[in-house]
């Protein structure tokens, strides 16, 4: 305050000092603090808001999504073993252990005797005749028996016969197939016979016969195997004397294709 008691600030009509301090801005002293601070709350908010939607929308869609199986990993508890391959039949027609086997077609069959009584399919038919001069070298007689057999024929032979010998179909089953499934309806399938001991035919004591030994030494270089080996799968009578074609591809998919079969191991 100077000499004359004036404060230097100036006064109203009645002699009091103004204040210079604008009076909005005196009323309201934090106006710019709040004004500044208003976005960064409301900012603040909105997150908020939305983090807590983000949430609740979350939850919701857990519920309401199925929950997915995990099918690809079965526990071992769980899961159905993987059979060992044998060799029976898979998933195919058969009946008393014998197989089902299609009727080969007339035109296919040739015949391997000199009346021609006696028939098989072409290819089996040649390799049967290069064994037979193989084996006629070696000083062995391979007589055929039996062939081609037509489903009426097995018919007949399983039923009458059967009639005949008081068997039932399981106890025939075991000496001869049923209808639709002998080998011998294929054209690939033989009965062998030894022309020095007759006596022997279709019977287990054939085993005993040259014609036997040498085909156990030699029939696989003529795509022929033996059929019904003793103690076999399917449960048919041993018969040495029943030996199939299996030396190309048709043969062999016919007696082989669909059937669980493992490769023989060969003795080193």
């Amino acid at each position: 305050m100077n000499k004359a008691g004036y404060s230097g600030k100036p006064k109203n009509s009645l002699g009091e000092p103004i204040d210079d301090i604008p009076a909005a801005l005196r009323d309201t002293p934090d106006v710019t603090r709040k004004t500044k601070l208003q976005p960064i709350v409301l900012l603040l908010g909105g997150v908020t808001i939305f983090v807590l939607l983000a949430i609740i929308s979350g939850f919701l869609f857990s519920l309401t999504t199925p929950k997915k199986t995990v099918e690809s990993q079965p526990s071992p508890v769980s899961s159905v073993p993987i059979p060992t391959p044998t060799n029976s039949p898979n998933n195919i027609d058969s009946v008393l252990g014998h197989l089902a086997y299609p009727e080969a077609p007339v035109s296919e069959l040739v015949p391997i005797t000199a009346d021609g009584r006696i028939r098989m399919r072409k290819n089996a038919a040649a390799r049967y005749q290069a064994m037979v001069q193989a084996a006629r070298s070696a000083g062995v007689i391979l007589v055929p028996i039996s062939g081609f057999r037509a489903v009426k024929e097995q018919e007949q032979l399983f039923f009458t016969i059967g009639a005949q010998r008081n068997q039932t179909p399981a106890q025939r089953a075991a000496l001869s197939a049923p209808p639709g499934h002998s080998e011998h309806h294929t054209g690939y399938a033989v009965d062998i016979g030894d022309g020095a001991a007759p006596a022997t035919n279709l019977q287990v004591t054939f085993e005993n016969t040259r014609a036997f030994q040498w085909l156990q030494a030699n029939a696989a270089r003529f795509g022929f195997e033996l059929s019904f080996g003793q103690d076999n799968q399917q449960g048919v009578s041993y018969e040495p004397w029943h030996w199939r074609f299996v030396g190309d591809r048709d043969s062999l998919e016919t007696f082989y294709k669909a059937r669980n079969i493992k490769p023989a191991k060969i003795a080193q």
